[in-house]
């Protein structure tokens, strides 16, 4: 029986992110049909592709020739550490029965935020690095870097992942996999919702809409969507952040930013970031924004790890709307979204995903529709209670 040459499985075989992916990618077989997480009574792990017991031709060999995906997320009832070791296992397994490639898509790479160490050499951040800055990191260990390595060993060939935020991850991973590391930026998902949702309200060519950076990192991202949204008369606003502790941050605006406060005054405004832990900085700064009064204030962002006291945090009314993405899929949860359901929506992204692991790979690209993402909402969201309600008006005027 012939071998696939791309085969995607999952960190777990009931992963829905990860079935939704393979199933993207034109994949018929279930992953639980390809891949057994077996685990032992002493509670260790042993990944096993499934092969054919009557055949003894090809032992060790099963895979050979193909390209092995791994999709792998976080998930409620496993720790990132126990994800990530089995990420090193199911690549090995792989390797050792014969596949010819190791693909890790991981939309939120794990250990990113331990991104440097406590020496020059240890980081390259790509701007100087001061002594409080090492010695933030004094003691503790490189763990992006170990992660990358141990990937590495382990037989992953190429990493894909989604919006990663440090500079040196980055040059981390593409040195390690040689160029073979791949982030993604949703530019297009973002451009598509809002140019064609309502989640935001604008004249024609862009009167009314104000696009804001919250600090240095997330600033050259939002430059790009303001031009990718090709809206001349749209405005852009530069912040600037200055950490004071762990959860204290103040937020003004920055010295070079082209438009001042009082310039989007009642201006729908989308503040944009990668990603949110502690809520402190998106909030500050949609507390400085409201100051003149907009229309709506929309945080929208990558990456959303629901911690609770971000949630906490993030459901003052300084923010009206939350956007983001399901790279953490545990977001989808409506548990995890507490309160913030009545304002969030999210934007699921495995089609997309799907493509650009298509395009990467020069491969036949699927056809999957119009749409580069499904909508995930809350019943309780505002938007979808006026949708609800303009639906069933129009339904009473068609049949009066």
């Amino acid at each position: 029986m012939s071998v696939p040459r791309y085969i995607v499985v999952g960190n777990s075989s009931d992963d829905p992110f990860a079935i939704d992916v393979a199933f993207s990618v034109g994949q018929s077989e279930d992953i639980a049909d390809l891949i057994s997480m077996k685990r032992f009574a002493n509670s260790e792990f042993c990944p096993r592709f499934i092969s054919d017991e009557q055949d003894f031709q090809n032992i060790g060999n099963k895979l050979a020739g193909a390209s092995i995906i791994i999709v792998s997320t976080s998930s409620l009832v496993m720790s990132r550490q126990s994800l990530a070791m089995r990420n090193l296992m199911i690549a090995r397994a792989a390797k050792e029965n014969g596949a010819a490639e190791v693909i890790l898509v991981e939309p939120d790479l794990y250990y990113s935020a331990q991104d440097r160490g406590p020496r020059l050499d240890l980081g390259n951040t790509g701007t100087e690095r001061d002594e409080k800055d090492l010695k933030k990191f004094d003691g503790q260990l490189f763990t992006a870097k170990l992660y990358a390595e141990m990937l590495k060993l382990a037989g992953v060939d190429r990493v894909l992942t989604v919006h990663n935020h440090s500079f040196s991850v980055q040059s981390t991973f593409r040195d390690e996999f040689h160029g073979k590391f791949h982030n993604l930026i949703p530019y297009d998902i973002y451009v598509d919702y809002a140019l064609n949702s309502d989640i935001v309200d604008y004249g024609d060519q862009g009167e009314g809409l104000a696009l804001c950076a919250p600090d240095k990192g997330a600033r050259e991202f939002v430059k790009e969507m303001f031009r990718r949204l090709g809206l001349e008369k749209a405005k852009f606003l530069m912040l600037d952040k200055e950490r004071l502790s762990e959860r204290e941050v103040k937020i003004k605006v920055h010295d070079e930013s082209e438009v001042s406060l009082e310039d989007i005054e009642g201006h729908d405004i989308v503040l944009f970031d990668d990603m949110v832990r502690t809520g402190s900085t998106v909030v500050k700064s949609c507390q400085l924004l409201k100051q003149v009064k907009p229309r709506k204030t929309v945080f929208a962002l990558t990456h959303f790890y629901a911690s609770e006291e971000g949630r906490v945090k993030m459901a003052n009314t300084a923010i009206d709307e939350i956007l983001t993405l399901n790279t953490i899929p545990t977001i989808l949860n409506r548990d995890i979204q507490g309160r913030l359901r009545k304002k969030m929506v999210v934007l699921k992204i495995e089609k997309w995903l799907a493509l650009n692991l298509c395009r990467t790979l020069d491969v036949p690209q699927p056809d999957l529709g119009d749409s580069l993402y499904a909508i995930d909402m809350s019943s309780k969201n505002l938007r979808w209670k006026k949708k609800i309600w303009l639906s069933e008006q129009l339904k009473a005027l068609n049949t009066s």
